[in-house]
């Protein structure tokens, strides 16, 4: 097996694990601003979708420390790729669903 770190993570699987953390957080984060905010071409001028994504993002560090993540260990650059996976899924899932215009 790879090499450990002390949380009984190989540098393989913590990578794994957020950037998955940081992918789903970004497509529930379009889906909870999809059904709060809504998907009209209204609701896409609205800025309460941004406070949605900055709730799941900061929300993230929680649970990867529940999953068992060193968070304390997470440079300026780790924190930057969270924001930024999550927010592409965002942007990318929640730009769908406004020019599909679904319906919740």
């Amino acid at each position: 097996m790879a090499t450990e770190t002390a949380t009984g993570f190989s540098d393989h699987m913590r990578g794994v694990t957020v950037t998955t953390l940081a992918c789903l957080a970004g497509v529930a984060a379009a889906v909870t601003s999809g059904f709060v905010v809504g998907t009209t071409a209204e609701a896409a001028q609205q800025t309460l979708s941004l406070g949605i994504l900055g709730a799941f993002i900061l929300g993230q560090l929680p649970i990867l420390r529940v999953v068992g993540i060193d968070v304390e260990g997470f440079g300026v650059k780790d924190y930057l790729y969270v924001a930024f996976m999550t927010f592409t899924l965002w942007f990318i899932s929640y730009g769908i669903m406004l020019t599909a215009e679904v319906t919740f």
